[in-house]
């Protein structure tokens, strides 16, 4: 996925190349999460448990820890006293959610792309409409992110086109996060658009597909919210 239109461009003053990869504590789909150089890895809260699970090493452990057993409990307390600075604990009753102070704590430390790895909650619906909420944090503040999962990739678009390789197959489906989108138009999918007006009360951009052509979405104005996803 190419996105033509990114506000910043990386490696500006400040800014780092890298991804700020956020485990958090949802139900984990992946059996593997990518890591490269230059990448910070943040658990938040209950995702140091996966972080461990997959033998990955946070550069930060965030959280008010109330969704970790008490063995991990024990293992970043013993963090906590050996290396400082790779944990922060969080008060119980704040506003920001754990994921949410994990991508400010990224915007921070300047990154401007965050892939975040269990962030669906199947049980708790609410967690999951809140870390969609938190991709429109990174939007408003010239990042992007996505949500990735083993069979569905989530992210936003806004004011801008991005473009899928003839190597995408599956499903691709849009809505729109505030009350209407203009100008959408998408390109050889199997349901085509031409700057068609897209709002919050009609899913007209649900369920299309990738047909082995290279696919573009273009939005003039406004936000959606884009679901991609294995057939």
């Amino acid at each position: 996925m190419e996105n033509r239109t990114e506000s910043r461009t990386a490696g500006e003053a400040g800014e780092k190349t890298g991804t700020c990869v956020i485990i958090g504590a949802g139900e984990l789909t992946v059996d593997r999460i990518p890591v490269r150089d230059g990448d910070l890895v943040i658990a938040a809260d209950g995702g140091y448990a996966y972080s461990r699970r997959l033998g990955l090493e946070p550069d930060l452990i965030l959280g008010d820890f109330d969704s970790l057993d008490e063995e991990n409990r024990r293992q970043v307390e013993a963090i906590r006293k050996e290396c400082p600075e790779r944990v922060q604990v969080l008060p119980v009753m704040k506003d920001d959610t754990d994921m949410l102070a994990a991508m400010k704590e990224g915007l921070k430390r300047g990154f401007r792309h965050f892939d975040i790895y269990a962030a669906a909650q199947g049980k708790r619906l609410s967690h999951t409409i809140a870390n969609i909420q938190c991709l429109n944090y990174l939007k408003e503040r010239g990042a992007s992110g996505r949500l990735i999962e083993a069979e569905e990739t989530v992210f936003l678009i806004r004011n801008e086109t991005v473009c899928f390789s003839s190597r995408q197959r599956g499903f691709l489906s849009l809505f729109s996060l505030g009350e209407r989108a203009e100008g959408v138009t998408i390109r050889h999918m199997k349901y085509e658009l031409d700057r068609a007006e897209v709002t919050n009360d009609f899913p007209v951009g649900v369920s299309n597909e990738f047909i082995g052509e290279p696919a573009s979405i273009t939005v003039e104005k406004g936000t959606l919210l884009v679901i991609a996803g294995e057939a």
